[in-house]
């Protein structure tokens, strides 16, 4: 049939998740099994020409990662995608302009703990990509007694704190979240707990 068509995707946005800048999309109503995708994008800086994504082309997904794509995370940008499928190409469909700063949704810190006999130490990276290391992040850290509801909290802006356990025993649970104010305030979910035996006595 002369008409065979394919339609291009749908519901195509930049989205942000644990630190990345993905572009999602839903395939395009009708669409084969067999259909893939190919990813272009552009930021404000360099709006002459649309650039190859070249870990999204061909790809049967419906989401690529371009974090790292952009060159810096203040510029705005936007991708396009197509279908694919045998001889046949939809047009490319447009996502909105986005800039990582403003979008981007955090991850938990992941917190490395280390037991001293009157002190633990508390280590938190933050999963960031390669190309985005210096968001002015803090954490806030949440420790109780296992079984107790009683939780202290505070918040920190470097990556290592020492705290005075001397008073404390039993088992203590650790949890930190990721805060980033910049428009407004965001934070991620808080990590899976970590409780570890403090100051027992032999």
């Amino acid at each position: 049939s002369g008409h065979a068509q394919l339609l291009p995707p749908q519901n195509v946005t930049l989205v942000s998740k644990d630190f990345e800048m993905i572009l999602s999309w839903a395939p395009g109503e009708g669409s084969p099994p067999d259909v893939t995708y190919t990813v272009r994008y552009k930021s404000q800086d360099h709006m002459d020409k649309w650039i190859k994504v070249p870990h999204c082309r061909n790809t049967p997904r419906t989401s690529c990662i371009l974090t790292c794509m952009f060159s810096n995370i203040y510029v705005k940008g936007r991708a396009q995608v197509k279908a694919v499928s045998g001889q046949l190409q939809s047009l490319w469909a447009k996502s909105p302009f986005k800039d990582y700063f403003s979008e981007v949704e955090l991850a938990p810190p992941v917190l490395i703990l280390d037991a001293k006999e009157n002190s633990i130490q508390v280590n938190a990276s933050f999963p960031l990509p390669t190309c985005v290391q210096n968001l002015p992040l803090k954490y806030e850290l949440n420790h109780w007694e296992a079984g107790s509801e009683d939780k202290v909290s505070k918040s920190y802006r470097k990556d290592s704190v020492t705290l005075d356990t001397t008073a404390l025993r039993s088992n203590h649970c650790f949890s930190a979240r990721s805060i980033f104010d910049s428009i407004d305030l965001k934070h991620s979910e808080f990590s899976q707990p970590v409780c570890v035996p403090l100051n027992h006595r032999g």
